[in-house]
């Protein structure tokens, strides 16, 4: 087998030193992130290049930049990096015995989660949750155990999906503003709807799963969060469209009604881990979500 250091990874504290300097594009900045000197930055750089044999950085008078095999190995020390971070986080956390920290858009935190906090409790007492809401696009950032989110597959290679349940979706709107005679699925041609600017899909999703022409329908409003627009439709704006999971309170009581039922879309609620690991706790919350979701 090989040994010679042609073969071998170069050290962590150079890839460190090359991470830093491809991040600021300076050795003075590296330096000062890393506690070391300027020097000491430099020689690991030069080492690393010496062992990769390659060029990783252009020198322009005191400034730099990345050569093509920098670029290349600056994306896989950031992703590395970033990864490593993350976990000793959490096993760091799992060691202090601290919440786990469950990321959620505060549409579900607020009407799903929070109505089936006590049920969680009851059945999984020796889990400590903290919960947070984010924007889904930003909800696996750093301190994050886990993550819930809707997506269609396939999922990023670099991290777990447990996939939990179906998203299904449909038009939900206050009673008093349907017509005596039940109307067909084209009535909505004709009636102000509403929609969220990060679900904009679900309206053409919807209507091509009752071969109706989405291009015809009239939107009334915008908003930027779900619960606005679900909010909205409960002040009988409108029509709005929803994932039957965070209207399943409004049907039952009455304040909304669904009168055309709800169709399954290629995305997936799934909780996000932030690696490949699953944690024991991830799991049992995993599998305490799928329960409630599917009851």
């Amino acid at each position: 087998m090989p040994t010679s250091n042609s073969h071998s990874l170069p050290s962590l504290t150079a890839l460190r030193a090359f991470d830093s300097c491809a991040r600021s594009l300076s050795m003075t900045a590296a330096a000062e992130s890393l506690h070391v000197t300027h020097g000491a930055v430099s020689r690991q750089i030069r080492q690393l290049e010496e062992q990769l044999d390659t060029r990783l950085f252009d020198r322009k008078g005191r400034g730099l930049s990345l050569t093509d095999a920098g670029l290349r190995l600056a994306r896989t020390t950031r992703e590395v990096f970033d990864q490593l971070e993350q976990t000793c986080d959490q096993v760091r956390r799992d060691a202090k015995g601290a919440p786990f920290v469950l990321a959620c858009s505060g549409s579900f935190l607020a009407r799903w989660f929070i109505p089936r906090l006590d049920q969680l409790q009851q059945e999984c007492p020796e889990l400590e949750l903290h919960l947070t809401a984010t924007d889904e696009s930003d909800n696996m950032r750093a301190g994050v155990d886990a993550a819930l989110r809707f997506a269609a597959p396939p999922w990023p290679k670099e991290q777990k999906v447990i996939e939990l349940a179906p998203e299904r979706i449909g038009p939900v709107l206050k009673p008093q503003l349907l017509p005596e005679t039940s109307p067909t699925p084209d009535w909505l041609l004709s009636q102000p709807l509403l929609e969220t600017l990060s679900r904009r899909q679900a309206w053409p999703e919807w209507c091509e799963a009752h071969q109706l022409d989405h291009s015809r329908l009239r939107m009334r409003q915008s908003f930027e969060h779900l619960n606005y627009m679900l909010e909205g439709a409960l002040a009988g704006l409108g029509v709005a469209i929803a994932p039957e999971y965070l209207v399943e309170e409004d049907l039952r009581s009455g304040r909304l009604v669904a009168p055309w039922g709800f169709v399954e879309t290629e995305a997936r609620l799934g909780l996000w881990l932030p690696d490949t690991e699953i944690s024991p706790r991830a799991q049992q919350l995993a599998d305490w979500l799928k329960t409630a979701l599917n009851q």
